[in-house]
C-alpha cells in the first residue's frame, strides 16, 4: 500500500514538473523575435517554381462495368480467386446463426430456431390462453415498409 501512495505522489510530482517546464518554454518562445526578412522574401522572382516540365501523374483509376450478378458474386468471393468455397458462401449467414444459438453451443435446436416466433406468439397472445383469436392474429402481421417522405424543395 505504501508503495503505491508513493509511487502515485512521485508521478504526480513529473506531472507538475512537467507542465512548469512546458509553460516555460512556451513563454520563451513567444518572447523570441520574428526571423528577420530575406532577400528572397521580398523579391517575387526569386522564389523557386515548380515547373514540371513533360512529366505527367498517373492516370485516374477507371470505373470498372460489372454487372449485378458479377457484383454479387465478388461479394462473396473474398480472395478474389473466382472461385466461391463454401465458407465463402456461409460466411454472410454466420452473424444470423450466431444470434440464433441462444446458448452458444453451435447446435440450433428447433427451440433456437423457431424462438422469433413463440416471442411474436406470445406477444400477441393478450389473454394468455394459448390460442390467438382473428383480432390477436391481425397483430402478428408485419409492418408495411416505411415510405421515404417526398423531396420538401
Amino acid at each position: 500500500m505504501r508503495q503505491a501512495v508513493a509511487g502515485g505522489l512521485a508521478a504526480l510530482a513529473l506531472a507538475g514538473v512537467g507542465l512548469f517546464w512546458w509553460q516555460g518554454r512556451a513563454e520563451v518562445e513567444a518572447g523570441a523575435p520574428p526571423p528577420a526578412p530575406t532577400e528572397a522574401m521580398d523579391d517575387p522572382a526569386a522564389l523557386p517554381i515548380a515547373d514540371p516540365g513533360t512529366m505527367k501523374g498517373p492516370a485516374p483509376p477507371e470505373v470498372s462495368e460489372l454487372t449485378r450478378e458479377e457484383q454479387r458474386f465478388f461479394r462473396y468471393d473474398r480472395n478474389r480467386d473466382r472461385l466461391i468455397s463454401r465458407d465463402e458462401m456461409l460466411s454472410t449467414r454466420t452473424n444470423g446463426f450466431r444470434s440464433l444459438d441462444v446458448d452458444g453451443n453451435n447446435l440450433l435446436t428447433f427451440e433456437e430456431w423457431a424462438v422469433s416466433t413463440v416471442k411474436r406468439f406470445e406477444g400477441a397472445d393478450a389473454d394468455g390462453d394459448g390460442r390467438l383469436t382473428p383480432r390477436e392474429f391481425a397483430t402478428t402481421a408485419p409492418k408495411p415498409a416505411a415510405k421515404k417522405p417526398a423531396c420538401k424543395c
